[in-house]
């Protein structure tokens, strides 16, 4: 147990990255951000994240820690970040998959159910072609490049050093958080990839003001809006840690399914596609793995924004006076 201020190495600067930095530079220690890219992000997979803060949807094939901390997440990114939106989530279904809309509502809480007309009262873009919906009003959405950059930006101001193209990490640190998601598979070989694919575009006929996601037996999909008519649709989760441009059956399947939620998007100019690789172990649940003066974060699956914030409040305080929460935290290498 110890209060006194640290000397701190962070390896990686991706959405985890900056929060384990910013978080403990807040805090009075000496941090150092050292990531592999000379240019910030162009490695990481963060950028290819939707950016739903979504803990109680995420219930649907996830544990209840995982919603306690995002919970905790969504909290800490309003304190931080003026962007975070928090307008709630629609969980909707065409009229052949209802059952898929029955089956979530079992799965999760939080929500009430919508009528058609509540639907078309909340989401006037939706009206007329969905039978209902599930709102939860609690969850939250922020447009994934804004918020790094920021995030970069607060850790600047925190006082962190900054060390881009530098993947080493140099002897003399107190601590070294890794945060380096795939990149630390030679340490944690149980790490694995699963590529998310994503397409941004831009619609002028399109005005929805939250996350929906359009339940499918085969292909579910989530549009978030990122502001100024721009529009991210993704849903893939594939067993694999391929990266660059997506497939084309995954892009038939995205933009039909946003055909299929509003025809409206037919007219859409598409701005970029692509793909990341998300670390995760194989319960999908995120790691803190501590062994002396060095800890890793990894793991958090397709979850990064939603719990990187609660995590570098976990790290802080178990640096700071020895706490560990048991179900995240492992120790030595031999636990991996």
């Amino acid at each position: 147990m110890t209060t006194r201020k640290q000397s701190i190495a962070v390896r990686g600067a991706g959405v985890v990255g900056l929060w384990q930095a910013l978080t403990l530079a807040r805090s009075g220690h000496a941090v150092t951000l050292y990531e592999r890219s000379a240019t910030p992000f162009a490695d990481a997979c963060s950028v290819f994240a939707g950016a739903m803060l979504a803990p109680r949807c995420e219930e649907e094939g996830s544990e209840a820690l995982i919603g306690a901390l995002g919970t905790r997440g969504i909290a800490l990114w309003q304190a931080t970040y003026p962007g975070t939106v928090v307008n709630g989530t629609l969980v909707t279904a065409l009229n052949r998959d209802r059952a898929e809309l029955d089956r979530f509502a079992r799965m999760t809480g939080g929500h009430r159910r919508l009528s058609a007309e509540e639907l078309a009262a909340l989401e006037p873009a939706l009206s007329g072609r969905f039978a209902g919906a599930l709102y939860y009003p609690d969850e939250a959405h922020l447009a994934t490049e804004p918020a790094l950059h920021f995030l970069l930006e607060q850790v600047r101001e925190a006082g962190v050093t900054l060390r881009f193209g530098e993947s080493e990490v140099p002897k003399g640190s107190d601590i070294v958080i890794d945060c380096r998601g795939l990149a630390a598979q030679d340490a944690l070989p149980t790490l694995r990839g699963v590529r998310g694919e994503r397409i941004l575009i831009k619609s002028r006929d399109v005005s929805l003001s939250r996350p929906i996601r359009l339940l499918h037996p085969r292909f579910p999909l989530y549009v978030v809006p990122w502001g100024d008519g721009f529009y991210m649709i993704g849903a893939t989760v594939i067993e694999s840690e391929e990266t660059g441009p997506i497939t084309l059956r995954s892009a038939l399947d995205l933009l039909s399914a946003a055909y299929a939620l509003d025809p409206a998007f037919a007219e859409a100019e598409i701005v970029r596609q692509g793909a990341g690789a998300r670390p995760a172990f194989p319960d999908n649940r995120p790691r803190i793995i501590a062994a002396k003066g060095y800890i890793y974060v990894n793991g958090l699956y397709r979850n990064g924004f939603l719990l990187a914030p609660a995590l570098a409040e976990l790290v802080q305080s178990h640096i700071e006076t020895g706490t560990i929460e048991p179900e995240v935290f492992l120790e030595g290498p031999a636990q991996r």
